[in-house]
């Protein structure tokens, strides 16, 4: 009888541990996938094109006079206002040449001064016929020749003082420095060459070069008409995008006949100096009001010999929608056709998938970035 009741007792104790361990394997069968819902956003109409960031005004610092680089006034790569003292030459040799043209024409100004008094008398003892005419002409030919010779001086002194003013070499716009080419004790000169470039950094152009094909297309597409309305945005080669919003200032008078190109210009603001002169950008264009369009994230995109399409669940087994895509938006792709909204994208756990795997989703833990 005991044993019967023992019997009976583990036979209990059995289906009860059983049939939760049951149930839950039941709740964890299927492949687990990370999964964002297909959602609709605000989109505006968006032409991509490669280009460049350009410096509205650039300067090449040379020197203009020959003489020994005294100092330098910079450290490289710093920013600089209208007027910061550069470089500057030795000034001894430029202020003695100074010097020397303002005693010139101190000594032409003399001479000019006793060359107006002798016309003035010959001129006098002409009215009282007691000079010549000659006389008289030869005194206003010898004040003439003092008065070009007190004008040659004054350039001269002028020209010296220019000289002198070349050895302080300032910035002529607000910029950024590149590094130095001359170091304090170097001999410069007018053929030494390049001292240090200047770089205009707030606001920069941006530069990109659309096919007669992409023009008219964007043209069609809303594009044309005032290009003030015209977002332009740029994202940086490492995929990242730029916060700031520029506009087009510039559409190019001629097609580049080689290329079958026209060159687009923008102004974009650079308060924090982060785009760089030269910088190879990609060149996004908004107009238009934007439309509600479906995106999902492009690490959900997979592609065949059909075409690109996505896995959603679909009453917990994974399914295929054959889609098109109508470009990007950020990290996300624009969904043209094939989803319609609300369904459950797979982003994570498609390597194994087929149509029909019984799937368990979890939400997708990355954001979503919107256009």
């Amino acid at each position: 009888m005991n044993h019967s009741m023992v019997a009976i007792a583990a036979a209990l104790v059995a289906v009860f541990l059983l049939e939760p361990r049951s149930a839950s394997a039941q709740e964890g069968s299927g492949q687990a996938v990370s999964t964002v819902l297909a959602e609709r956003q605000a989109i505006a109409n968006t032409h991509e094109f490669v280009g460049r960031i350009e410096a509205p005004a650039k300067v090449d610092i040379r020197a203009q006079v020959k003489g020994i680089l005294e100092d330098v006034h910079f450290k490289d790569g710093t920013d600089t206002d209208v007027g910061t003292p550069l470089y500057r030459i030795d000034q001894a040799l430029f202020q003695a040449a100074v010097e020397q043209a303002q005693g010139e024409l101190e000594r032409a100004q003399a001479a000019l001064t006793l060359a107006t008094l002798q016309r003035q008398r010959a001129e006098e003892l002409l009215a009282r016929n007691s000079g010549t005419v000659v006389a008289r002409d030869q005194a206003v030919a010898v004040e003439d020749q003092s008065k070009a010779a007190v004008t040659a001086a004054q350039a001269n002194l002028d020209t010296a003082k220019i000289n002198l003013g070349y050895t302080d070499i300032q910035a002529p716009i607000k910029g950024r420095l590149g590094r130095t080419n001359v170091t304090k004790g170097n001999l410069v000169g007018p053929d030494t060459g390049v001292l240090v470039s200047l770089v205009s950094q707030d606001p920069m152009y941006v530069t990109f070069p659309v096919s007669q094909r992409d023009y008219l297309s964007a043209q069609k597409s809303g594009l044309s008409g005032d290009l003030k309305s015209v977002e332009m945005r740029v994202k940086f080669s490492d995929g990242t995008d730029y916060d700031q919003v520029g506009r087009i200032n510039f559409v190019d008078v001629s097609v580049d006949r080689t290329t079958d190109t026209v060159i687009l210009r923008g102004d974009m603001p650079n308060p924090k100096g982060l785009l760089i002169d030269g910088q190879l950008v990609r060149v996004a264009l908004q107009s238009g009001t934007p439309q509600q369009q479906i995106v999902v994230p492009q690490a959900a995109l997979i592609a065949d010999q059909q075409g690109p399409y996505v896995f959603v669940v679909e009453n917990g087994k994974a399914a295929i929608r054959r889609i098109t895509l109508a470009g990007e938006s950020g990290a996300n792709t624009v969904v043209a056709s094939g989803l319609e909204g609300g369904e459950q994208v797979i982003v994570e756990g498609t390597q194994s998938l087929r149509p029909g795997t019984p799937v368990r989703a979890t939400p997708y833990t990355s954001s979503v970035s919107g256009g």
